[in-house]
């Protein structure tokens, strides 16, 4: 079989799952649909709909494009099923019921930005950084009836470095997960279908506990000063840029400021935890006991700032 008449169906939204899209297309797979979210209202009044990323990949490129509501309605199964896909390629996308998933003859996998099985859900960059791992990577893996647990089909490692944030891994991996699912799928080909896989069990007893990637709220992404300040800059760095670690400030009363960027200094203190001040000009913080400095803010209904510059319009605010 040649690449030409394997026929892809890719479903993915972000521009994460742009980046395998794009590396299909421009390396000559024949993708025959894409299936993404439906176009999201946006803007004051929530009356302007945007397009996800890759549908407008897609539309540049001529792929007919299919967004359902539901995975399971009856009008969006005979839809793709007229598209006889022989292998269904998915990256950021959403939970397939059964009916998806065991549609194409060659089955269907996931590019998974994380070394399955750890980092199982739906944040696997940012929870990678916040926990402080040094190594992350992507799997592809074909689906099964749990999110994140079919077997495992091919790993590649990439290096998280000790200022890295969401948005270079994010980039690093897009890179890597394309390259991943081109090297997946022409064994796919090779195989005539046929492509050796591994239970993730089997990974599970090597690694033993595991760490979960939840899906990122308010709730979880407020910091907490009272652990240590590698702890934290490890949160602010695995948040930023998006959706952005936050606490309160006191100004007169409490506003929420998001941090973006700091830097550990390893000098002790015995200010408060969570207490901002200002030493030898720098905009600090007491975390764990320590002094983090913050390089990047953004107080609520503000612009985001550097720490110098909201140093000098809160002065009089701040604990010298």
């Amino acid at each position: 079989m040649k690449k030409e008449e394997l026929r892809i169906v890719f479903m993915g939204t972000p521009e994460f799952a742009v980046g395998t899209l794009r590396s299909l297309v421009e390396n000559g797979y024949n993708v025959v649909c894409v299936v993404t979210q439906p176009d999201k209202p946006v803007g004051r009044h929530q009356d302007t709909l945007q397009p996800p990323a890759v549908k407008v990949y897609a539309a540049k490129h001529n792929i007919p494009v299919l967004q359902p509501e539901r995975m399971k309605d009856e009008t969006f199964i005979k839809e793709l099923i007229s598209y006889k896909p022989d292998l269904q390629v998915v990256v950021a996308f959403r939970m397939l019921p059964e009916v998806v998933w065991t549609l194409p003859r060659f089955g269907t996998f996931n590019v998974h930005a994380a070394l399955l099985p750890q980092y199982r859900g739906a944040a696997p960059i940012n929870w990678a950084i916040i926990n402080g791992e040094k190594v992350t990577g992507v799997t592809t893996f074909f689906l099964d009836h749990d999110i994140d647990t079919g077997r495992i089909i091919m790993q590649r490692e990439a290096e998280i470095g000790p200022e890295d944030n969401v948005e270079t891994v994010y980039d690093r991996l897009m890179t890597l997960g394309a390259e991943t699912a081109i090297d997946t799928i022409d064994k796919i080909i090779e195989g005539n279908g046929s492509v050796e896989s591994m239970p993730q069990e089997q990974f599970v007893v090597n690694i033993g506990e595991l760490s979960s990637a939840p899906k990122l709220f308010k709730d979880n992404c407020i910091i907490d000063w009272s652990k240590t300040s590698q702890q934290v800059h490890d949160f602010i760095r695995g948040l930023s840029p998006v959706p952005g670690a936050w606490a309160t400030f006191a100004d007169g009363g409490k506003q929420t400021i998001k941090i973006y960027d700091s830097r550990t200094t390893g000098i002790s203190t015995d200010r408060a935890a969570g207490t901002f001040f200002v030493h030898d000009g720098r905009l600090m913080v007491s975390a764990g006991g320590e002094m983090l400095e913050l390089l990047q803010v953004q107080l609520s209904g503000k612009k985001r700032m550097s720490a110098k510059d909201f140093v000098n319009g809160m002065r009089a605010n701040l604990a010298g």
